[in-house]
């Protein structure tokens, strides 16, 4: 049992303390069984995040974003058979906001803040925070007459929570924690990418999570390049990348059964021709260089000199790059200022689907 100081327990004597919180974890007293812990690390993040509220949410949402709202909604896309129980609707989804050309404009993730169908929608939007403004803009200039309200949440903080290495299976402990704050739920992208956890600014994630430590922010990103997950402006440019080739089918992020959304033509067309030229890798550098190195949207070569890609983004050896699929097993470099060079490896996740020519 978790027992918190203070006055209220020098009023109950006879109640042994057998927890106390202190620092990251949970330090015993006395006899008892430890509560559960969770090898995890907690990273600040820097994405912001918006309220989208009222009665047509639902609608709003949908016509404007890749997924299909409904379904963190109400669990509505899914039906079941006939006299089949409901799906129960997750708790956040991934999806992309297009612009009319079909290309990228921010990379979104949706919590789900209400219960049930008869509360009033109620979602938390994630965004890039340098993006925050623009997400703003765009969500009012499309609200016209919508019953909707949109107000940046600057009392929240939010984290990541990833497991350590070699640390198991944590999610039965991280689901049992859910209830103590507002979202702690499965990252929806990729079960690589841990927990998503968003709290008030106040509140203390190690508390939350028992057996948790503060992780280094590059370490976060280190893993998503590792792992080959775009996040921001700098990994997925504004009005230049393109969803299928940002691996948004692969990451849950898209739907393509729901009805019209903004930028949707060329997507379906895209997907249903089921050919994907390029998409984004996971990159190793043959040495680790300082930050900012490599520009943004370096030409990645061949050995005869033929384009095969572009770097996005990275940090030390790792990085995450737009390659073509037919290059990836070749010998490939960035041509550096000052006549050097840096020889890179490209690798297939293992998370993507294991089935696919595409």
């Amino acid at each position: 049992m978790l027992v918190r100081t203070g006055a209220a327990l020098l009023a109950l004597p006879r109640r042994p303390r057998l927890w106390i919180g202190g620092g990251g974890g949970m330090r015993r007293l006395s006899g008892g069984p430890p509560p559960p812990t969770a090898a995890v690390r907690c990273f600040p993040l820097s994405r912001a995040l918006l309220r989208v509220q009222g009665p047509e949410t639902d609608t709003f949402l949908q016509g404007l974003l890749t997924n299909d709202v409904a379904r963190l909604m109400w669990g509505g896309a899914d039906r079941p058979p006939e006299g089949g129980a409901p799906s129960a609707p997750p708790r956040a989804q991934y999806t992309h906001a297009l612009n009319v050309q079909g290309r990228c404009l921010y990379d979104l993730i949706l919590y789900r803040l209400h219960e049930s169908q008869e509360e009033e929608p109620n979602i938390l939007l994630e965004c890039d925070y340098s993006m925050l403004d623009s997400v703003q803009k765009h969500l009012k200039l499309y609200k016209i007459r919508r019953k909707v309200n949109i107000a940046p949440r600057l009392d929240l903080s939010l984290w990541a929570v990833i497991p350590e290495e070699q640390s198991g299976d944590v999610s039965s402990i991280l689901d049992k924690r859910a209830d103590k704050t507002l979202v702690l739920t499965p990252d929806p992208r990729a079960e690589v990418m841990g927990w998503r956890l968003i709290t008030n600014k106040e509140e203390n994630p190690l508390k939350i999570v028992p057996g948790s430590r503060i992780g280094n922010i590059s370490d976060y990103h280190r893993h998503r390049y590792k792992q080959g997950i775009a996040e921001g402006v700098k990994d997925i440019p504004p009005g230049v990348a393109l969803p299928l080739e940002s691996n948004l089918a692969y990451m849950d992020g898209i739907s393509f059964t729901k009805g019209c959304y903004i930028g949707q033509e060329l997507t379906a067309r895209t997907h249903h021709t089921g050919v994907i030229r390029k998409r984004l890798l996971p990159v190793q550098l043959s040495a680790p260089l300082p930050l900012g190195s490599i520009p943004e949207g370096a030409a990645i070569l061949t050995e005869t000199g033929k384009s095969a890609g572009k770097y996005r983004a990275g940090g030390d050896e790792l990085g995450i790059a737009l390659l073509r699929l037919a290059n990836i097993n070749e010998p490939l470099h960035i041509n550096l200022p000052g006549d050097t060079s840096v020889n890179l490896t490209a690798s297939i996740p293992n998370w993507w689907p294991k089935t696919t020519n595409k």
